[in-house]
């Protein structure tokens, strides 16, 4: 792989992801223990989603959704049952069965502009981005104030390459949840595909403000400062990158490449290694061949040095 090819590919190589801003938090999985109906009828549907939320809060998220799970069949018509539900099944990664439980919700509530913003969220992480835009355009009919819908819009018109809508649904959610990085990180990807170089790391840094550990943050900071040829701001952004997430590959590699830039062959082997390892145990075995390719260039050319 030649040189240059490394460099577009680190410039590119952006990660961008879907962040639930209303998700509950992961959770350890403990033994699920579902109750009978014959046990729950002693409690009430709303008793059951509130011993749900407090299991949340114990991290023992499978026999909170057990706790939803029979709120909802005590009550079909208790929306905050279906929508709690519809959170803790999307943090397990059940798509489809978490977007049932929120049109449920929608069913019971039609106004619940919540439960439309999250199964817009939903939708688009399931690759359906036109249904995701109508239950988000819903969510904000209901509610214009409403930052995590304009923010999912914002995603969905990122993912179909629609920049300026995106910039203006990201705009509109800072103006309602503008503590929340997510939104600022993603309007510096948007403006970066623009070619708007200062705004995107104007707005990366301001992500890095509001998250100060915001790993993939650092890593386009310093993916744009490498582009620039300014090696040594790039190489401290990947190093607080990787400081912010030790497990976060790119910062390594990227690191590697910078070393090798500047002629640190030996100190481009370590950084690299620690990216090999990171991409074969995530199972990237593409990045990881690319990694030992460049490892290797390291290695022969820090041997040429030594002789």
């Amino acid at each position: 792989m030649s040189e240059f090819r490394l460099i577009e590919l680190i410039l590119k190589k952006l990660v961008v992801f879907l962040i639930s801003i209303l998700s509950v938090m992961a959770f350890a999985k403990v033994g699920l223990t579902t109750p009978s109906l014959a046990q729950a009828s002693s409690q009430t549907a709303t008793n059951w989603v509130n011993q749900g939320l407090k299991l949340i809060q114990q991290n023992k998220l499978k026999d909170a959704i057990a706790a939803f799970e029979t709120a909802t069949k005590l009550d079909p018509k208790l929306a905050p049952a279906h929508y709690n539900l519809g959170l803790a099944l999307r943090e397990t990664g059940q798509l489809q069965p978490a977007a049932e439980a929120f049109y449920r919700a929608i069913q019971a509530e039609p106004k619940f502009a919540l439960a439309y913003a999250n199964l817009g969220a939903v939708l688009l992480e399931g690759n359906n981005p036109q249904q995701a835009q109508e239950f988000l355009q819903n969510a904000i009919k209901l509610e214009p104030n409403l930052g995590l819908a304009h923010y999912n819009l914002g995603l969905v018109k990122e993912q179909q390459q629609d920049w300026q809508g995106a910039i203006t649904a990201y705009n509109t959610a800072l103006k309602y949840s503008p503590t929340l990085p997510e939104i600022t990180y993603h309007l510096g990807i948007v403006y970066l595909q623009q070619s708007q170089v200062d705004q995107a790391i104007a707005a990366f840094r301001e992500a890095i403000k509001l998250k100060p550990n915001y790993a993939e943050a650092y890593y386009n900071v310093g993916a744009i400062l490498f582009g620039q040829g300014n090696f040594q701001s790039a190489l401290e952004a990947f190093r607080q990158s990787a400081l912010a997430n030790r497990n976060y590959a790119n910062a390594y590699y990227a690191a590697g490449l910078v070393y090798m830039h500047l002629g640190q062959y030996q100190n481009a082997q370590i950084v690299l290694q620690s990216a090999k390892t990171l991409y074969a145990s995530q199972g990237n075995s593409q990045w990881a061949k690319s990694t030992e390719e460049l490892l290797q260039q390291a290695f022969q050319l820090s041997s040429g040095l030594s002789q």
